[in-house]
């Protein structure tokens, strides 16, 4: 590798919103995040569904309205 040309690599420490933090080596130093794998939905299996715009249901009342016509 060439001198002089690349960014110093050491440990550094990850900090995420929920208070878990971890070690690992990086061009940073401190490295700060909204969701970890602690947190996130998808490793907890706690997954929580926002519908806020009714989008489930309008889904829900097209597919019953869909099937009902192919019952027919």
């Amino acid at each position: 590798m060439k001198k002089k040309i690349h960014p110093e690599y050491g440990p550094s420490k990850i900090h995420c919103a929920c208070g878990e933090t971890a070690e690992v080596n990086s061009t940073r130093k401190e490295i700060r995040v909204g969701i970890c794998s602690k947190c996130h939905p998808f490793f907890t299996g706690k997954q929580k569904l926002v519908d806020t715009e009714g989008r489930i249901e309008k889904f829900n009342r097209r597919y019953e309205k869909k099937t009902a016509e192919k019952a027919k």
